[in-house]
């Protein structure tokens, strides 16, 4: 169970994984609509942009309503706009509009209507040929595709049409492979058979509506028509067959000589669209009219559909902006024309997967193992490269590289990757916060018997001084005064080098020692001999002391003393005239003495002198002006004080150093002795 426990990050990794596969697998609509969202970005991204092209549109456009009325229009009008377009030899002439009922301004329509039944009135109008019967004789004699819907419900108008292009398939049956819908709408019976050609103009449902693609050929029931663009290409190329080739997955490539077009296993070709261009467009009243230049249309495939607002034909595209429906079919015709198709070959499912899941498990892992301002690097790195490649693809070959779903899988992953790993950094802070907790503990219980360390010298405050001010929880500096006889007494003044608890054993070791000893009465030079062979003894590695030990007589005024590698001893007269008396000996711990003739000791006599010693958190202590006090800072704060005695140095120094910084840089200790008053403080009246 604990092995698993272990690994419980990865196991709800795998199977977050596992889902995210299925998703893809079974790629139900809210996951194709993420796929959705990189073939889009491809097209606004690099958008196809042409000067020109080889598809006009004729449009059914609010002045063309202004001018001919409300829709449908007479089929006189269409006959009409096909008589001139014809004038000027197009390749083909394609209807994205439905003919489907008789022509309600006809003569035989109108007799209908108005139930005329004068036999002169009757026989005039039935010999009038009729609107119908001229746009069909427009069709007929033109190179004309007239369009063809899909549809799952029955139409009375429809009859057993057939399609005009004839299908030859090689490796297999392309009806096994096609969309299929069970009826079709149309046109009338008599107009259909007049045509070249039928082409379908349904598009597949998408879920946001927005037409991407759409099947290059589909069945209408049970029979095998061509799209629109296709149908225009094969009739404008005066081509009777298309050819389909199949392979073990399906349809592979649909053809009309000379251009062949990939498609995918169910014959779905995806659009490149175009940036629109207004001179594609003319309007229907301009044609009806003869108001255009002949050349524009000449060997162009003319398509003829709706832009009004009023007609409803229009369709979103993966550009961002809505397009009349016809013009889709006029990118269809310019796509496979120059083989600006895009392609979305099958097998490239299999390597978005695998590189999915490679690069997830990459990021999900690195974000285990390295801090989450690397594993973000390495994110970041993934998608780029995911997004460099599916661009890259776009560019060179065409081809359509779902980047959104490795995006969305890399995202959840590292997301999920993170969000361990910030449990896992939280447990841990939280146990750091427990140590750190016990740690400041034992700091501050270590603070506190130091602390108990330190002597109370209140009642030779008279004579003698000293304070010691903490950096941290435990200081490494030490002083120490002793009395050991009715006028004699023995101090010291020490730093240890470091900080810390360790630093405090150090110390406490050091001043054990010397405070045992003094107790003895030895001599001053033993003293400091044995307490620097205890120390050596002690093995603290790589640490040592600096220190001033001192026996002074209260009587005599006599101070003897030995600066071992501490600060300068200062010494300051009546008169405010300053010595600075500077070591003669290493630091002690460092090398073992072998005779105590080894400890060079000083004697001076302190007659109207004062006697002070500091460590260096003294002179490189900062002031509130962010510069050190330094030896010139202890002068001046000595100078300024009128009435000089022990304390009033030692809290003068200490106040100018402990102004309110948060954080001391180094220990404070100052030691001060000046015997013109050697009275001892009587505790009891002090504290009354």
């Amino acid at each position: 169970m604990k092995p698993l426990l272990k690994f419980k990050n990865y196991l709800i990794f795998f199977l977050l994984l596992i889902l995210l596969i299925s998703l893809k697998t079974f790629n139900p609509n809210f996951i194709k609509s993420i796929s959705y969202l990189s073939f889009d970005l491809y097209q606004k991204i690099i958008p196809l942009t042409k000067q020109d092209s080889e598809v006009i549109i004729i449009d059914i456009d609010e002045k063309s309503l202004g001018t001919f009325g409300q829709f449908p229009w007479s089929r006189s009008v269409f006959a009409k706009i096909i008589e001139n377009v014809n004038q000027a030899n197009p390749k083909a002439i394609g209807f994205d509009v439905f003919f489907s009922e008789k022509d309600k301004q006809s003569p035989e329509e109108i007799i209908k209507s108005y139930n005329i039944l004068s036999g002169d009135v009757i026989n005039y109008l039935t010999n009038i040929k009729g609107h119908d019967e001229r746009f069909r004789k427009q069709l007929e004699n033109s190179k004309s595709v007239l369009a063809v819907l899909g549809s799952n419900v029955s139409s009375h108008s429809s009859y057993d049409r057939k399609s005009k292009a004839r299908f030859l398939s090689k490796g297999g049956d392309p009806k096994l492979h096609t969309f299929n819908y069970p009826y079709s709408i149309g046109s009338l019976e008599k107009l259909e058979k007049s045509v070249k050609g039928l082409g379908s103009i349904s598009f597949l449902d998408q879920t946001d509506g927005i037409i991407r693609s759409l099947p290059l050929i589909l069945r209408f029931n049970k029979k095998i028509y061509p799209t629109m663009g296709l149908e225009m290409v094969r009739v404008g190329l005066n081509q009777k067959n298309l050819y389909v080739e199949l392979d073990e997955i399906g349809i592979n490539r649909i053809s009309v000589r000379p251009h062949k077009i990939l498609t995918d296993p169910n014959g779905i070709f995806w659009i490149r669209y175009k940036q629109p261009l207004k001179s594609q467009y003319i309007s229907a009243s301009s044609v009806f009219e003869g108001n255009f230049d002949k050349s524009r249309f000449e060997n162009k495939f003319v398509l003829i559909g709706a832009s009004a607002q009023g007609l409803f034909d229009l369709v979103k595209t993966p550009l961002g902006i809505t397009l009349p429906g016809v013009e889709v079919h006029a990118n269809v015709i310019e796509n496979i024309l120059d083989k600006s198709y895009l392609l979305r070959n099958p097998n490239i499912y299999v390597f978005e997967l695998l590189f999915s899941i490679i690069v997830a498990f990459i990021t999900f892992f690195l974000s285990q193992k390295l801090k989450p301002k690397y594993s973000l690097s390495i994110f970041f790195v993934s998608l780029i490269t995911v997004i460099i490649i599916g661009f890259s693809i776009f560019i060179l070959r065409s081809e359509l590289i779902d980047i959104s779903y490795p995006i969305f899988m890399l995202t959840i992953t590292f997301l999920t990757g993170l969000y361990f790993r910030f449990i896992e950094e939280n447990k841990m802070a939280l146990e750091n916060l427990q140590k750190e907790a016990k740690l400041l503990k034992e700091r501050e219980l270590a603070g506190g018997v130091q602390k108990s360390l330190f002597p109370d010298i209140s009642k030779f405050e008279n004579f003698v001084y000293a304070r010691n001010i903490p950096a941290r929880d435990v200081s490494g500096d030490y002083f120490d005064v002793i009395s050991v006889g009715q006028d004699e007494y023995y101090f010291t003044l020490a730093d240890v080098s470091g900080k810390g608890v360790k630093a405090g054993m150090y110390m406490a070791k050091a001043s054990s020692t010397f405070r045992t000893l003094s107790n003895l009465s030895f001599p001053l030079e033993k003293v400091v001999y044995l307490v620097n062979n205890e120390i050596v003894e002690a093995k603290f590695k790589g640490m040592f002391v600096t220190a001033v030990f001192g026996k002074f007589n209260v009587k005599t005024k006599e101070v003897t003393f030995v600066n071992a590698g501490h600060e300068s001893i200062m010494v300051v007269d009546k008169d405010k005239n300053f010595e600075f008396i500077k070591s003669e000996l290493p630091p002690i711990g460092i090398i073992k003495y072998f005779a105590e003739s080894m400890v060079k000791s000083k004697t001076i006599n302190l007659n109207e002198k004062s006697f002070i010693v500091y460590t260096d958190g003294v002179t490189e202590g900062y002031l509130e002006n962010g510069q050190e006090l330094g030896a010139e800072g202890v002068e001046r704060i000595v100078k300024d004080i009128d009435d000089i005695t022990p304390k009033k140095i030692v809290d003068s120094i200490a106040s100018e150093l402990n102004w309110g910084i948060d954080k001391l840089r180094d220990d404070i200790t100052c030691l001060a002795l000046d015997l013109k008053n050697t009275d001892i403080i009587d505790r009891k009246k002090k504290k009354n």
